[in-house]
């Protein structure tokens, strides 16, 4: 299997996972230009794609998807509330009949030789949902906007072989920064994003030897910065009592203008 991130940020969000005989996107975020260029650094078209997957109907999740489905005719799978919210969206357009295939969390399908399992998470969309995508015994996950973890999360999240893993913002930048009162609470909330410090923790608990690839995405463009959000997440896993230590890691943070390296498990 391969991942790769082709935006990564809050003003956009795109990522493609696949194996040899599949190609799917999670998030259509950008523009159709933006993709068919990320699309290209993985020697791949738009016609070679075999499925959408909509983690929720926020604009830099769909920004994309109008344009780039009315060309390519791909199959969207999203939950039914995700659904709901994208064609509510004002920027979608009209779209092909037939796109739209509905599908819930913990419920596991097949595309091709691929297996997607949809998970539940915490943000104030519709009915969000993280990813798990499996096939020939290896297994990766994306897993971003995320207001708070539980046991439930980690669980989905275990036996990873590479994950792209939401460290959205530092808090105290955030705090002290220029963001009104009520989107810092709602940033902060248990429906907004993971802290470059939670993202560090959870890493913690779905870490085992075989999680070989760690990108950090998701990163706001105000309160945070590549560099930061990479050093907390190690100190967290140097800190935290298990048998890991941050440098140790391959772990590096997605970009939210370029392509980013090409992961293969």
């Amino acid at each position: 299997m391969r991942m790769c991130s082709i935006a990564s940020g809050s003003s956009g969000n795109c990522i493609y996972v696949g194996s040899n005989n599949t190609h799917l996107l999670v998030d259509t975020g950008i523009s159709k230009k933006r993709i068919e260029e990320g699309l290209k650094a993985l020697e791949l078209k738009g016609e070679d794609l075999d499925g959408i997957l909509i983690t929720h109907e926020h604009s830099d999740h769909i920004q994309g998807l109008g344009v780039f489905s009315r060309k390519y005719e791909i199959p969207i799978y999203a939950t039914p509330g995700t659904i709901m919210g994208i064609k509510s969206y004002s920027g979608l357009g009209k779209m092909p009949e037939g796109l739209y295939r509905e599908i819930h969390a913990d419920e596991p399908f097949e595309l091709g030789d691929v297996t997607v399992k949809p998970f539940a998470i915490s943000h104030d969309a519709n009915e969000p949902s993280g990813y798990r995508l499996e096939q020939g015994g290896k297994s990766v996950a994306v897993a971003t906007d995320l207001g708070k973890y539980d046991s439930y999360t980690v669980e989905r999240l275990k036996n990873l072989d590479a994950v792209l893993l939401e460290a959205n913002h530092d808090i105290h930048m955030l705090e002290v920064g220029g963001y009104p009162y009520y989107l810092k609470q709602r940033i902060l909330g248990d429906r907004g994003h993971l802290s470059n410090e939670l993202s560090g923790r959870l890493l913690c608990d779905i870490l085992h030897d075989n999680l070989k690839h760690i990108v950090l995405g998701h990163l706001s463009k105000e309160n945070n910065y590549a560099k930061l959000a990479y050093e907390t997440v190690k100190l967290e896993v140097t800190l935290a009592d298990n048998e890991y230590k941050g440098e140790d890691l391959d772990m590096f943070v997605a970009n939210r203008d370029t392509v980013s390296d090409i992961i293969t498990v």
